[in-house]
């Protein structure tokens, strides 16, 4: 919850911008809470803070609470830490793979399972799919491929900014596209999107809460992490995306029976003949 909060914040109204400081700078007092000391300590009336929780997905206060509650009671085993310049070895994976593990329990706690089943109907109905990424969410479109392109239908992925956009231009309303951003505002992905969206093409964005790109897609299947390692590079949002994807494909092979069953398993039959 508190991840989510930090990424929707600039998306919010300025008021309820006010509720999410209050609530980042003491979330243990936010919990203890009443709707009428978070308001007064904000500066802002009570609807407004029922505002900021419905723009969390939550029902309402009492949802919001619990849900920071949980949130807060989680973060015991494994959690977050800067990874500094004068750490050895042993101290920087540790706090790397520390951070990753509290990544994947996070996004575990934050999967919507409407969005999720929305997606994987979309992928049942499309036939084909194009994923769009770049830098690090390049590597992750290009791991998905891998794994799409095995469930039946053309997978492709482009990291190239200009070919994203020639090749959303061709599409048409039996496409899927997967755009991935962890910041979800980048310039070339959101413009990839709107062409594509224009071609009739159906959009899945694996992306931030709120972000312009969640807005602008059909379905979104958010990734909120903290990613305190960024300047080093990207661990914890490229695993989240990863795994996120990973979820999306297997519900996909699930849901698709004995005969996708059997359609993965003439795949792998295929790769071990080459190592025989």
């Amino acid at each position: 919850m508190l991840a989510r909060i930090k990424a929707a914040r600039d998306t919010l109204r300025k008021s309820e911008q006010k509720v999410a400081d209050v609530v980042i700078a003491d979330p243990e007092e936010s919990v203890q809470s009443s709707i009428q000391a978070i308001a007064t300590r904000a500066s802002v009336s009570e609807p407004t803070v029922i505002r900021f929780c419905r723009a969390l997905d939550c029902v309402g206060f009492q949802q919001f609470k619990i849900k920071l509650a949980q949130d807060l009671a989680r973060r015991g085993t494994f959690f977050y830490q800067d990874v500094t310049t004068s750490d050895s070895s042993k101290e920087l994976a540790n706090k790397l793979l520390d951070g990753a593990i509290a990544s994947l329990v996070q996004i575990r706690n934050q999967i919507n399972e409407t969005a999720l089943d929305e997606a994987i109907e979309m992928y049942e109905n499309c036939k084909r799919v194009e994923l769009y990424g770049s830098g690090g969410s390049a590597v992750v479109a290009e791991d998905a491929q891998l794994k799409f392109f095995r469930l039946g239908k053309p997978a492709i992925a482009y990291s190239d900014p200009h070919i994203q956009a020639a090749a959303a231009a061709l599409l048409d309303k039996d496409a899927l596209v997967i755009a991935i951003s962890h910041s979800g505002r980048s310039s070339d992905i959101l413009k990839t999107v709107d062409i594509a969206r224009e071609a009739q093409a159906r959009v899945i964005a694996v992306t931030a809460t709120r972000s312009p790109l969640a807005q602008r897609a059909d379905v979104a299947l958010t990734v909120d992490v903290n990613e305190d390692s960024d300047i080093f590079s990207p661990v914890k949002s490229r695993l989240g995306q990863m795994v996120v994807l990973d979820v999306l494909a297997v519900g996909v092979a699930v849901r698709g029976g004995e005969h996708m069953l059997e359609q993965l398993s003439r795949a792998r039959r295929a790769i071990d003949f080459k190592f025989v």
